[in-house]
């Protein structure tokens, strides 16, 4: 190994030190084999109108030779907003060449959304939108159901609200990882038997700081209620369009019921079209075997 290479490594590590404990339960490590970060960037602390998520990746030759790969996500984040932000970050990276630059972009970021909370910008729509478009999705064998486009756990509490809150949280099986062309899937897995269940282990997840940083986190839920000898079942695809749908379809095929399956994907800047919901599939299905 050369010594610019071991040099490399060790400018990565004291980087990635310094960075997580600056910004703290901010920061997260998606994937550390392949040096994939997350950084949550907002506009303030008490209550943040905008905020952002900033996914790198450290290639091999960051910083001396190559820039970090990366993807921002956030749901308003489109068109002129995000050439305007990227060519900033691009800018930043040609000034400070060889230099360990995160740091910089975390705070350009910053105050990007401090000057949008500032501005007149109405707040951000919060509706996802996936990154990918499929030409043919392949959705006829889809069935009729009603995807909630609400806030997902909001959408739940209405259901929920003339409940007692004590109700159990149920355990809460976490699948293995996929990765395919940097980007990664996991399936969670938790047997419910109530909504109010379902949105207890919505919440669990979501206070874990890598699962909420994901850029979709989809599921699907069946339960069935022996009065009435129906099913109780819905889904979401927090912005994976179709995804929802398939991952309910799929567990309709396996017959199973009173469970809920999540799967967390998180985007890596390269499109895996049609594939990608073979990747949710197979971790929902591994997940539901196990």
């Amino acid at each position: 190994m050369a010594a610019s290479d071991a040099e490399r490594a060790q400018q990565q590590i004291d980087e990635i030190e310094a960075l997580s404990s600056i910004y703290g339960d901010d920061w997260c490590v998606v994937d550390e084999d392949e040096k994939i970060y997350c950084i949550k960037i907002s506009d303030c602390l008490d209550q943040p109108k905008w905020t952002l998520c900033l996914q790198v990746i450290l290639p091999p030759g960051y910083p001396t030779a190559e820039p970090p790969i990366y993807q921002l996500n956030a749901p308003w984040l489109r068109g002129q907003d995000y050439t305007e932000l990227a060519n900033s970050l691009e800018e930043i990276y040609v000034q400070n060449l060889g230099e360990s630059i995160l740091y910089l972009w975390v705070e350009k970021i910053r105050e990007v959304l401090v000057e949008k909370a500032q501005s007149s910008d109405p707040e951000p729509d919060i509706k996802k939108t996936t990154e990918e478009v499929d030409e043919d999705d392949g959705d006829d064998f889809l069935l009729d159901y009603q995807p909630i486009q609400e806030d997902q756990i909001k959408m739940l509490n209405y259901v929920t609200s003339e409940s007692q809150e004590d109700e159990e949280l149920p355990p809460i099986h976490h699948g293995n990882p996929v990765t395919d062309r940097r980007s990664t899937f996991q399936a969670h897995l938790a047997p419910v038997v109530t909504t109010r269940q379902v949105k207890r282990v919505l919440e669990k997840l979501y206070e874990n700081k890598k699962i909420a940083s994901a850029t979709h986190n989809i599921y699907a839920y069946r339960i069935y209620c022996e009065d009435k000898q129906t099913f109780l079942q819905d889904c979401e695809d927090d912005g994976e369009t179709a995804a929802g749908g398939r991952l309910l379809h799929l567990m309709q095929i396996l017959n199973v019921h009173n469970v809920l399956v999540v799967v967390s994907r998180w985007y890596g800047g390269i499109l895996l079209g049609p594939d990608r919901f073979k990747h949710i599939n197979n971790c929902a299905r591994n997940v539901l075997v196990e």
